[in-house]
């Protein structure tokens, strides 16, 4: 009997070095395959369209096209995209901000170790939680600025609604909600998918973004 397939990722850092570090982490592990390399933001997009990757480890700061608008790309143009983990060296810099507002799953910093990279991966590839919740609550909430009028879509979530968005911003999964709220995983399910379609978001993180950016969710 055969095991899952392994999880495919695509290596997006315009420093060879990195990316050789990076290869050499995943490839150790039985369930993790590099299946492609990029030096650009350009090069990430044609890469990710050629190979189908479940998750892309994307550098910020790269040539020609940088990691936020590569991310965008992928995103927009492909019909079940990869998860995107920024890989970054500051984990407040607004770059990395600028990429969870469109779309990335989480952020990853270069001088991580290796179970916490390999370990990313995976979460990001087969859970439906968040990436390192509080430091990406921690960077929404530096970055969220305050006195701005609450959007519609404050007044549209209903109370259960409310409550889904504020367990999902502390990294719980909808198995962890559904015991939180005592109520079943498909209403759960349910819940969040209702919170994203009011907040306009594609994953959990771009949602609790977006709960910041609203005054919705205050401090870290």
């Amino acid at each position: 009997m055969t095991g899952p397939a392994p999880i495919r990722v695509v290596l997006a850092d315009d420093e060879r070095m990195v990316r050789t570090a990076l290869r050499a982490i995943l490839s150790a592990e039985p369930d993790l395959e590099v299946v492609g390399e990029a030096a650009t933001g350009a090069e990430a997009v044609a890469v990710v369209r050629e190979q189908r990757p479940d998750v892309v480890l994307m550098d910020v700061r790269m040539p020609e096209v940088d990691g936020i608008r590569a991310t965008e790309q992928i995103l927009a143009g492909l019909a079940g995209p990869p998860r995107i983990v920024v890989v970054t060296t500051f984990e407040n810099d607004s770059y990395v901000y600028d990429a969870l507002r469109v779309g990335a799953a989480g952020f990853l910093l270069k001088r991580a170790e290796p179970d916490a990279l390999v370990g990313a991966v995976r979460l990001v590839a087969r859970s439906d939680t968040l990436l390192f919740p509080a430091a990406v609550r921690a960077l929404a909430a530096e970055h969220a600025r305050a006195g701005r009028t609450p959007p519609a879509w404050v007044g549209r979530l209903t109370g259960r609604e409310s409550e889904v968005l504020r367990h999902m911003a502390g990294g719980l999964t909808n198995a962890e909600i559904a015991r939180r709220m005592g109520v079943g995983a498909a209403t759960v399910k349910t819940h969040v998918a209702s919170v994203l379609a009011k907040t306009g978001a594609r994953d959990r993180t771009q949602a609790v973004i977006a709960a910041y950016e609203a005054g919705f969710l205050r401090g870290a």
